[in-house]
C-alpha cells in the first residue's frame, strides 16, 4: 500500500510566453500568454499543474489576477500540511469555496501528478485511461483574411491533423465555411462560436447545416443550456457544449433536455481531473462522445490533456496539438509531437510523462510565491 503524501509547500509562478502566431476568437485576439503554474511539493516529489485562466475575464469569470489570491488565501491553506493519499480527496477539501474551478484544477491536477510519481505510475493510467495514442485535431482562430485561413488549414492538413475546427462569429461564418467546403468537401470540419450568437439568430444558424459539420460548438451564451436545447431541435448539425458544462450536474442536465449531442471536456474549466472523469462517465453511459478542448496551454497543461484524453469515451479528435503550433520553445522535454495520421503517442513515464524545463521556467517567470505549511 502506498502511504499518503504530506503537502509541504506550494509554489505559484507566473510565466509569460509569446505565441508563434496570434489566436483570435469572438472574445478577441491573443498574441502572448500569461500562464500561472503551480508546484505541489510532497515528500520530496514535485507535482506540476497549470491554471488555464486567461489574461482577462472573457471566456470565464476567472482570470489570472483573480486566481492568484484565490489560491494563496483559500485553496493552498486547505491542503498545506495535510497528508493526502489521492488527488480524488482534493475537491472535498476545496468544497467550501464556490466556483473558482480553474484555480482549483491547477492545484488538484498537481496533486494527481505528485500521486502518480509517488506510485511510479503514468498519470494516464492512474486516471483510468486505456488509449496508447490519441487522435488530434486543431483549432484555428479567426484570421486577417479568408485566404490566410485557407493557407493555415492546408498547413494543418498536411501535418496530418484529423479534424479542423475554425472559430466563427457574426460576419465571419457562412462565407468562410462556404470557402472551406468548396476547397475540401470531405475533411472532418467543425466550428466554434464561443457564445457569439443568440437564439433569435436560429434561422441564420440553420444555414450551417449545409456544410456537413461534425458540430457547432457553444453557439449561445454560457448559461443558456435550456436555449441550446431549443436550438438543437432546430438544427441537423450536432451542438457541442463547452462553456456551459462547468461540472457533472450541468452535463447531466444538458443531456437530459437534449441541449447537445457532443460535449467538450476541458479539465481546467470543470475544476480538475476528478470532475472531468465524472463528466466522461456520464456521457459514456448515454453514448454521448466527448473530446478534450485546449486553452492555449503550455506543455504542462498539454501533458495533462493528453493523460485525460486516454479515457475510453474520448472518441473524437481533441485540440491537444503539437507544442510547435504555439511556442518557439515549450517548457517540457520532449515537446508534444503529433506523428503520422494525426496521433500523439502516450508515454509510460511516471507522472505527467514529460520533464519540466525548470531553468527555462525560471527565465520566463515574472512573479513567484511559495507557501509552506504553518505559514
Amino acid at each position: 500500500m502506498i502511504p499518503s503524501m504530506k503537502i509541504e509547500a506550494i509554489t505559484l509562478r507566473e510565466i509569460q510566453m509569446p505565441l508563434v502566431h496570434f489566436f483570435e476568437t469572438s472574445f478577441g485576439r491573443t498574441y502572448s500568454r500569461r500562464i500561472l503554474l503551480v508546484t505541489v511539493q510532497a515528500d520530496g516529489i514535485h507535482g506540476w499543474g497549470e491554471c488555464v485562466a486567461g489574461e482577462d475575464p472573457f471566456y470565464s469569470s476567472e482570470w489570472i489576477d483573480s486566481v492568484w489570491p484565490t489560491i494563496t488565501r483559500y485553496l493552498a491553506p486547505a491542503i498545506l500540511g495535510r497528508a493526502i493519499e489521492s488527488g480524488r480527496e482534493v475537491p472535498a477539501l476545496f468544497a467550501k469555496v464556490r466556483a473558482h474551478r480553474m484555480a482549483k484544477a491547477a492545484l488538484e491536477n498537481a496533486v494527481w501528478d505528485a500521486e502518480a510519481q509517488k506510485k511510479q505510475q503514468p498519470l494516464w493510467n492512474l486516471l483510468g485511461g486505456t488509449r496508447r495514442e490519441i487522435p488530434c485535431g486543431v483549432s484555428i482562430g479567426i484570421q486577417d483574411s479568408v485566404e490566410q485561413l485557407l493557407d493555415k488549414i492546408q498547413t494543418e492538413l498536411s501535418a496530418g491533423y484529423r479534424r479542423i475546427k475554425v472559430k466563427v462569429k457574426p460576419g465571419w461564418d457562412v462565407n468562410v465555411l462556404e470557402k472551406i467546403r468548396s476547397r475540401w468537401a470531405d475533411i472532418t470540419l467543425s466550428c466554434d462560436a464561443n457564445s457569439a450568437y443568440t437564439l433569435d439568430q436560429t434561422e441564420h444558424l440553420r444555414s450551417f447545416d449545409q456544410f456537413n459539420l461534425l458540430m457547432i460548438e457553444q453557439p449561445l451564451w454560457d448559461d443558456e443550456i435550456y436555449y441550446h436545447a431549443r436550438l438543437q431541435k432546430q438544427l441537423r448539425t450536432a451542438i457541442c457544449l463547452d462553456e456551459s458544462i462547468v461540472g457533472a450536474r450541468a452535463a447531466a442536465f444538458a443531456l437530459e433536455i437534449g441541449a447537445c449531442r457532443i460535449i467538450n471536456i476541458k479539465v481546467g474549466r470543470v475544476g480538475g481531473f476528478t470532475e472531468a472523469i465524472k463528466i466522461h462517465d456520464i456521457c459514456q453511459k448515454q453514448n454521448i462522445p466527448v473530446w478534450c478542448g485546449g486553452m492555449l496551454e503550455s506543455g504542462i497543461g498539454r501533458a495533462h490533456n493528453i493523460a485525460l484524453s486516454t479515457l475510453e469515451n474520448f472518441r473524437l479528435p481533441g485540440d491537444v496539438s503539437a507544442s510547435k503550433r504555439y511556442w518557439e520553445e515549450d517548457i517540457i522535454d520532449p515537446e508534444v509531437q503529433v506523428f503520422a495520421q494525426g496521433m500523439i503517442a502516450v508515454t509510460n513515464e511516471p507522472g505527467r510523462g514529460y520533464c519540466v524545463k525548470e531553468d527555462l521556467i525560471e527565465k520566463l517567470t515574472v512573479r513567484k510565491e511559495t507557501l509552506t505549511a504553518g505559514k
